[in-house]
Parts: C-alpha cells; structure tokens; sequence
C-alpha cells in the first residue's frame, strides 16, 4: 500500500460495539479503538493492526476502550510480537482506568510501554532513532 509522506487517515472498521480508526505518518501508526474489545470484535481489531503499515512506533490510544477481554490481551500479544519482530515498538496510551487493571493483572504493563498521552510515544520515537 502506498501512503503519502504526509499524514494519511481513514483507514478503520466499526461496528455497533467497537470502532478502530488508523493514521499513518512518516514514522508512527497511530491507532485509536474505542468500544469494547472481546470475543466478538477482536476480529476487527486484529484486522485493523494487521493492516497498519510498518513503521518504527505503532501508537495504539486505548482511551476509549472500555472492555478489553483475554481475546484482546491475545491480539495485544500477538500485534507486540509482530511489530517487534519487524523491529517497531507497540506503544499504548491512555488507557481507561478498567484497562489498565487488566494490563497490570496480565503483566501487559511489564512487556509494553504505557504511556499517559499521545505525544508521549513521540518522545519514544526519538529515542528509537538515537540508538
């Protein structure tokens, strides 16, 4: 897929219970889900992080996520890895205070970087372009 050298956005799915939206930059990915990911929707959201061209930091707000089921921690996983092994980052954001617990009951917290807003990930960009 071709993406322009400036930001590009409209990439997503949505349904009743869960909405993904992606925009691409230079650099960074960010994805923005808000609904509830479970059984039912992580299809969708797996689909909408499989899709996300690679770059360095996949910023993925989880801001609006309200129910993140084991089948989300799975994908949440299964995405690290992948973006990892592609030698990116996977970069969480404000997650709601539910999600965070379940991040923090998971060890989620110990393997992904969690950070408090959306420019915080910029931060970890540059680092990533230093080394």
């Amino acid at each position: 897929m071709s993406v322009p050298a400036d930001r590009f956005t409209g990439m997503g799915q949505r349904s009743d219970r869960f909405d993904v939206q992606i925009s691409v930059g230079d650099d960074v990915v960010d994805v923005r889900a808000v609904g509830e990911i479970d059984i039912a929707t992580v299809g969708a959201f797996r689909a909408a992080l499989w899709a996300a061209p690679a770059r360095p930091v996949l910023r993925l707000d989880l801001s609006g996520v309200r129910v993140l089921s084991a089948a989300g921690v799975r994908a949440l996983i299964a995405a690290h890895l992948r973006i990892r092994a592609r030698g990116g980052e996977l970069v969480l954001v404000d997650p709601d205070p539910v999600v965070a617990r379940v991040l923090r009951a998971t060890g989620l917290h110990r393997v992904m970087p969690i950070h408090e807003s959306a420019t915080a990930g910029a931060s970890r960009l540059a680092e990533l372009a230093s080394v």
